[in-house]
C-alpha cells in the first residue's frame, strides 16, 4: 500500500476553490459604461462657477497675532525656557499667568483670531471687519493661491460701522468691482465667499433676505443686509457678491444660538463700507453727518396731540442748541415726514441716512408744524462722541411740592447742585425734576418717572417746581396734557390723559 501525503491533499484542497474563484472572475464582465466628457455649458442657470472665478482672487484670509507678555515660570533658571525640561519637570506651558514683570518675563506673538478680507484696489488696499483687526498687534493677508503671504498694515478702523481697512505692499491684485448696494432687492441671488472655521476660499449660495436692518446690536452705526446665505465665523470681512460678481456687502456677523449658521447673516452694504473706507483715507476718521435733534417715535396719543398726517413719521422732541437742526429753524414738536423727497418712518434708517453723509452736506426736510407742511433745508454739522448712559436713578430727596389734579400723583421739586448730582443731571438743564410718581395716577399711566426732569407743559417753558405747579393749575381742567421731559439726557414728549374709571 502507498502512503500518501497528507500536506498534499490539503494544498490540493485549498487550490481547488482558488481555481475556481478564478474561473468566475474571467466571465464577470464590467457593465457597458457611458462616459460624456463634453464640457459643461455654464450659464446663470446651472452654475455660479463663472462668477466665483471672476471673485475669489479678491478675497483673502486675513491672521491676526497679539504680541503678549508672559512671565518666566522659572524665574532666572534657563531651564526653564526648555520645552524639554519644563515637560520632564511637569511644568506647564507659559499662559500669560505669571507676573508680566517677573524675571526673564518676555513676549511672545499668540495667533489670536483668523478672517477674511475683500482687496478693492490693485495697489493693495483691502476692507474687512473692525472686529476682525481691533486687536491685532500683527497683520497677516495670504491671498487666495493660498502660497502668497503678505504682511498688512492697519490704516484704519472704524467700530461705528464695523469697518476696517488694511494695506499690503504688492502689485497688479485682483480688485473687485462694487455694486450699488441701495438697488438690491429682497429676492437677489447672492454668493458669500470667506473663510469659514480656516477653511480657505469657501463658497455659499443664498438670496437677500432683507435690508434695513438697523436694529441688529451689531454696531452703533449698520442698515445691514441679511441673508441666507451661509455665514459662518471666519467668514466676517468677506465678500457678498451679487450673479455679476459686484461687490453688494461685507459679511460682518451671524444670528445663531449653536455658533454656526442658521439661515440669518449680516454683511454691510457696500455703499456703506466704501463710503466708509474713503473717509479713513481721507481723513484718518469717520466724519458723519450730525442733525441736531432728539427724536422720538409717534404713537395714537402723540399722533393727535401734534396733528401729525400718519404714525410712520419721526416726532422731534428736542433740538439741539447751536446745532444744524436749530439754526435752520427746527422746533421741538415738528414732525419730519420726509428727508430729501425720501419718506421717513423709521429713527434707526433716518439717523443711519444722516450719519452717511458728510458735515456741511445741505438737506431739505419736510416736516408738519401744528399740522401745516413746511420744508427746512438744515446744513449738517459733524457728529461728536455719545455721552455715557446714566445709571440707576436713586431714592428721592426732601423738600417735595405737590402737582394738582390732571398731574396729581407728582410730585417735583427745583433743582439743586444735590439733585443733579444724585440724579446724574447735566449743569444746564432747566426744568422741575419729578421726585415721586404715584403708581395710580394718569402720569404713572403715561409713563413719567423719578428722575425726569419737566422742560415744558403743553409748550410752555418749566424754570422750576413753582413753574410747574403754576402751569398745572391753568390746565388742571383739560383731559389731556402735554409733557416734555428730558431723561437720561434725551428729551421726549409724554401725554398724560384723565384715566378712564371703569
Amino acid at each position: 500500500m502507498k502512503h500518501r501525503s497528507p500536506s498534499l491533499c490539503f494544498r490540493f484542497a485549498l487550490l481547488a476553490p482558488l481555481a475556481f474563484s478564478g474561473f468566475a472572475f474571467a466571465e464577470n464582465k464590467l457593465p457597458d459604461i457611458k462616459v460624456d466628457k463634453t464640457p459643461l455649458e455654464r450659464t446663470h442657470e446651472n452654475s455660479f462657477a463663472p462668477v466665483v472665478e471672476k471673485v475669489a482672487p479678491s478675497v483673502v484670509t486675513i491672521s491676526i497675532s497679539k504680541n503678549v507678555r508672559v512671565g518666566a515660570r522659572g524665574g532666572n533658571n534657563p531651564l526653564m525656557d526648555d520645552p524639554f525640561f519644563r515637560k520632564f519637570f511637569g511644568v506647564p506651558e507659559d499662559d500669560g499667568s505669571a507676573p508680566k514683570d517677573a524675571p526673564g518675563a518676555r513676549k511672545r506673538q499668540m495667533p489670536v483670531g483668523l478672517g477674511s478680507g475683500v482687496v478693492v484696489s490693485t495697489d493693495g488696499y483691502i476692507i474687512t471687519n473692525h472686529h476682525v483687526v481691533a486687536e491685532a498687534d500683527e497683520i497677516t493677508v495670504t491671498l487666495a493661491d493660498g502660497k502668497t503671504e503678505l504682511k498688512a498694515k492697519k490704516v484704519g478702523s472704524d467700530e461705528g460701522s464695523d469697518v476696517a481697512v488694511i494695506k499690503v505692499e504688492a502689485k497688479d491684485l485682483k480688485s473687485i468691482a462694487f455694486a450699488d448696494s441701495d438697488q438690491i432687492k429682497v429676492g437677489d441671488i447672492v454668493l458669500a465667499i470667506g473663510n469659514p472655521f480656516a477653511l480657505r476660499q469657501t463658497v455659499t449660495k443664498g438670496i437677500i433676505s432683507a435690508v434695513g436692518r438697523n436694529q441688529t446690536g451689531i454696531s452703533e452705526f449698520g442698515n445691514f443686509i441679511q441673508t441666507d446665505a451661509s455665514i459662518n465665523p471666519g467668514n466676517s470681512g468677506g465678500a457678498l457678491v451679487d450673479t455679476l460678481g459686484r461687490l453688494v456687502g461685507i459679511n460682518s456677523a451671524i444670528f445663531s444660538r449653536t455658533g454656526g449658521a442658521m439661515g440669518i447673516g449680516f454683511a454691510i452694504p457696500s455703499n456703506q463700507a466704501r463710503s466708509v473706507m474713503e473717509s479713513l483715507l481721507k481723513f484718518g476718521k469717520v466724519q458723519r453727518g450730525f442733525l441736531g435733534v432728539q427724536m422720538q417715535e409717534i404713537d395714537d396719543k402723540l399722533m393727535k396731540e401734534f396733528k401729525a398726517p400718519r404714525k410712520d413719521a419721526i416726532l422731534v422732541a428736542d433740538v439741539v442748541p447751536g446745532g444744524g437742526a436749530a439754526k435752520a429753524g427746527v422746533q421741538g414738536g415738528d414732525v419730519i415726514v420726509e428727508l430729501d423727497g425720501r419718506p421717513v418712518d423709521d429713527i434707526a434708517a433716518f439717523r443711519q441716512s444722516i450719519a452717511n453723509l458728510m458735515p456741511g452736506t445741505k438737506i431739505e426736510l419736510k416736516i408738519f408744524r401744528n399740522g401745516q407742511p413746511k420744508t427746512i433745508s438744515v446744513t449738517l454739522a459733524e457728529r461728536a462722541g455719545n455721552g455715557a448712559p446714566l445709571g440707576a436713578i436713586p431714592s428721592p430727596g426732601p423738600a417735595p411740592v405737590k402737582a394738582p389734579d390732571v398731574l396729581d400723583g407728582v410730585t417735583v421739586a427745583d433743582l439743586n447742585p444735590e439733585f443733579r448730582k444724585r440724579f446724574g443731571i447735566a449743569p444746564e438743564q432747566k426744568g422741575a425734576l419729578v421726585t415721586q410718581v404715584n403708581p395710580d395716577s394718569s402720569c404713572a399711566d403715561a409713563d413719567v418717572r423719578a428722575g425726569d426732569v419737566i422742560v415744558d407743559i403743553d409748550g410752555k417753558a418749566v424754570a422750576g417746581a413753582d413753574d410747574a405747579v403754576k402751569l398745572s393749575e391753568e390746565v388742571k381742567m383739560k383731559s389731556s396734557v402735554r409733557l416734555r421731559v428730558a431723561r437720561k439726557g434725551a428729551t421726549q414728549f409724554v401725554v398724560v390723559e384723565e384715566r378712564k374709571e371703569n
